[in-house]
């Protein structure tokens, strides 16, 4: 869940057990990969035996507990003993050479030569689990030989390898070394008065500092190797005010942030700074009033949507461009060398690997994306245009929801996109799992269709099959204590397969609220995507499914109670749960599981007036849901008061203290993003169909409100709602025409078209009534909708 404390210059060495796979990489020009050097491992799994492999006494191949396959390459205990493989570049490149290692102890070594010289090497620990372990970014000449060897060790007592990977390396355009000042001084320039330092860093061991005074600096400069737009960031704290941090290109400022007083670790965040092939980027610190402490510099590709919001409201006008620059600043640059398995026992991490496209979702004091999270920052994410990751980390939770792992996807997964994040995960039978999450990947994997018409997402094997098994082999196989169609938990602990979200609390559970409502929008999705698919038999099939189940929770699971009284879970005994549940309770509002009519209703009211009572919250993260339960149900007021609520707190120290402010928990951000477009906007995407749907939420008081460059598919758009009664969309870019409903609540006498009246049409939507017109709208045109 957190940002990368990028190029950490440790060793590998995360617990994961996921077998690779190919993700979906979009590089643009932030990022290219290096010439493939053309070099193939042969046998790379040991599948063939011997073949291609050659070995010394005391090694060989085995059938024992291999990562994948059916064996594996093992080297008993010795310095002597060794597995090599030489092979013959044929072309010039520079690549990443990749291998799953266990071992019984300390002492074994994975090296890399090229024409006989040791171009890299990882020292193996002991480690009992399979683990990835690479050797980054090694050069080599048409014609070159890399040998690619495992050797073991006295301390060694075995080392078992298998699945060997080389690929082209990612190499950013802009990175700088020694981010997060591990190595000391290197690469920096320190003035008197400031330097390097152990005492509070924010991760790892070490921290840059200066001293009181404007004349102390920390800067390094490094040269593009591509063109690209970034975002610098950095985490500070300080003494008081007048610190600064800068970005110079060729001596120029392109951007800067004054340091606030605050002493305790804040992220900040220089953002959309463009630079040229050759161009040189600078970074610099300058000292205030105070002492300033700086650590984990990061830089992130600036996203590749950068939607701006107008409004007679200022306050929705700051609140969006913040969130949007803070969401930004999570994103991950492909190929950067960052470290893996950080969290509050490893704060320097336990190794580093290259990052894949991927965006912070969770706890600044960890390496890793969770599936929660992430599921509920697609919708921003999609905003800023961030499809290659959510692409990415969609596919990567996708293949790990293997039969081994029951179906289960893992919950939490680092920036490599390959490597199970450790303290959540121990091994095949005890992970961190939570029942919503498997569902709501498949319901967000939808979500991110409809926004970019991508056909991955239901041609892609992998994702396809996810979808498939989560809503079928998945709930058949957790449907036993108490059989109904519903998934269940354990009722025991998370490592066990929790019911719930709700992790707070000794109550057990079984079935919850929030993951049968996320149940029923899985197959919602399923049912969509099928039928996008062109297979009507199975779409149709899910879509009953979808009904049976929202009406076996009406008629049955919730039972006949209304507001506190109304059945939010059941026990491992089968006792049915009442009462104030926070997300048992209000998923299921979100999820729109519960029959629209009196009994939401006064939910909601319940749902309202918990959140500000003594059961409430204590996580900002909690409060982010609100305001997308409030938008479902059209109660705008109360939704914009939610969005103003976590806004408002964003520089309150988060709960967690290592997270920093709440600001800086990525979920608040994104949601904001998602929150305005989705939610107050009521923009509802169909790419595939070259169709939106609107709806102004405005709240009382907003008397209009503009979002420029929402991008839907290959085109853009530009919207305006004035009040409840007038739209106005612009296809400002891009070649289709497309089909856009124009909505207004309520049943209107009248309805025109760019000033000419249109029949009035009705539909009823979730127990609401609107009005709507469908205009088609062709590139370079606007077409306004108004009612009355």
């Amino acid at each position: 869940m957190h940002p990368p404390r990028a190029l950490r210059l440790t060793l590998l060495t995360s617990l994961a057990v996921l077998a690779p796979l190919v993700p979906f990489v979009s590089l643009g020009e932030e990022a290219v990969a290096a010439p493939s050097a053309a070099v193939t491992v042969v046998n790379p799994g040991f599948e063939q035996g011997a073949t291609a492999w050659t070995f010394t006494s005391g090694t060989g191949v085995a059938t024992n507990a291999p990562h994948s396959g059916s064996k594996l390459a093992y080297l008993d205990e010795g310095a002597t003993k060794k597995v090599s493989q030489t092979i013959t570049a044929t072309a010039d490149g520079v690549v990443d050479v990749s291998a799953w290692v266990t071992t019984g102890g300390a002492g074994g070594k994975f090296v890399a030569r090229v024409n006989g010289t040791v171009a890299g090497s990882v020292a193996l620990p002991g480690q009992s689990a399979y683990t990835r372990y690479t050797i980054h970014r090694v050069a080599v000449k048409n014609g070159d030989q890399l040998e690619i060897a495992f050797e073991g060790g006295s301390g060694a007592s075995y080392v078992n390898v298998d699945d060997v990977e080389v690929g082209a390396s990612l190499i950013p355009a802009v990175e700088f070394a020694n981010p997060g000042f591990e190595q000391g001084a290197t690469a920096w320039t320190f003035t008197s008065g400031a330097g390097v330092a152990t005492n509070l860093p924010h991760g790892g061991t070490k921290l840059a500092y200066l001293d009181e005074g404007s004349a102390r600096k920390v800067t390094q400069t490094v040269t593009a190797t591509g063109d690209g737009m970034f975002d610098f960031s950095t985490w500070a704290a300080t003494g008081g005010t007048g610190g600064k941090f800068l970005a110079r290109v060729n001596g120029a400022v392109a951007g800067s942030v004054d340091l606030p007083s605050r002493a305790t670790y804040s992220r900040h965040t220089i953002s959309r700074v463009s630079v040229k092939k050759g161009d040189t980027v600078t970074l610099s610190f300058e000292g205030g009033v105070s002492w300033v402490n700086v650590d984990d510099i990061s830089v992130s590709p600036s996203a590749p949507v950068d939607p701006v919001v107008t409004s007679s409201d200022p306050k929705i006008v700051a609140m969006f461009d913040w969130a949007k620059r803070k969401a930004n600043s999570y994103v991950q640059l492909p190929g950067a060398i960052g470290p893996i398995n950080v969290d509050e026992g490893h704060l320097a991490g336990t190794g580093v690997g290259p990052y894949a496209p991927s965006y912070w979702a969770g706890y600044a004091n960890r390496s890793a994306y969770y599936g929660r999270d992430m599921a509920h920052q697609v919708g921003g994410a999609a905003v800023l245009g961030l499809h290659a990751e959510n692409k990415s980390m969609l596919h990567a939770f996708a293949a790990s929801a293997t039969p081994r792992h029951k179906y289960y996807p893992v919950w939490a997964i680092n920036f490599d996109n390959k490597t199970y994040l450790a303290t959540d995960y121990k091994n095949p039978d005890y992970f961190v799992r939570e029942v919503p999450a498997t569902f709501e990947l498949v319901e967000k994997a939808n979500a991110a269709y409809r926004w970019t018409g991508d056909d991955d997402y239901i041609n892609d094997t992998a994702l396809w099959n996810f979808y498939k098994t989560s809503t079928k082999e998945f709930i058949e196989l957790h449907d036993s204590a108490k059989p109904n169609g519903v998934a269940e938990g354990k009722g025991t602990h998370i490592f066990d397969g929790a019911a719930s979200y709700k992790e707070d609390g000794d109550l057990h559970v079984i079935e919850a609220g929030d993951g049968v409502a996320a149940q029923y929008q899985a197959f919602r999705a399923m049912s969509a995507l099928a039928a996008s698919k062109g297979d009507t038999a199975l779409s149709n099939t899910y879509k009953q499914k979808a009904d049976d189940l929202q009406a076996y929770f009406n008629d049955t699971w919730a039972g006949s109670g209304n507001g506190a009284s109304m059945i939010r879970a059941y026990t491992t005994e089968g006792e049915p749960v009442t009462g104030w549940g926070k997300e048992m309770s209000w998923i299921m509002l979100q999820k729109q599981i519960t029959a629209p009519g009196a009994r939401s209703d006064a939910y909601l009211d319940y749902v309202d007036t918990e959140s500000e009572g003594s059961g409430r919250s204590r996580n900002i993260e909690a409060y982010t849901y609100l305001p997308d339960v409030f938008f479902t149900y059209d109660r705008n007021d109360t939704a914009w008061k939610w969005m103003n609520y976590v806004y408002d707190q964003r520089n309150v120290q988060h709960v967690v203290s290592k997270q920093g402010p709440n600001g800086d928990y990525p979920e608040v951000s994104f949601t904001l993003v998602s929150q305005t477009v989705e939610g107050l906007m009521g923009v509802q995407p169909d790419a595939p169909a070259k169709s939106l749907s609107t709806l102004s939420r405005l709240p009382s008081g907003m008397g209009w409100l503009q979002v420029k460059d929402i991008k839907v598919g290959g085109n853009t758009f530009t919207l305006r709602h004035d009040g409840a009664t007038s739209s106005k969309l612009t296809n400002t870019a891009g070649s289709a025409s497309y089909n856009w409903e124009a909505r207004f609540a309520g049943n209107r006498s009248t309805i025109k078209v760019d000033g000419v009246a249109q029949t009035v049409k009705t539909k009823v939507v979730n127990g609401k009534t609107y009005t709507y017109a469908n205009v088609t709208v062709a590139p370079g045109q606007t077409a306004t909708v108004t009612v009355s």
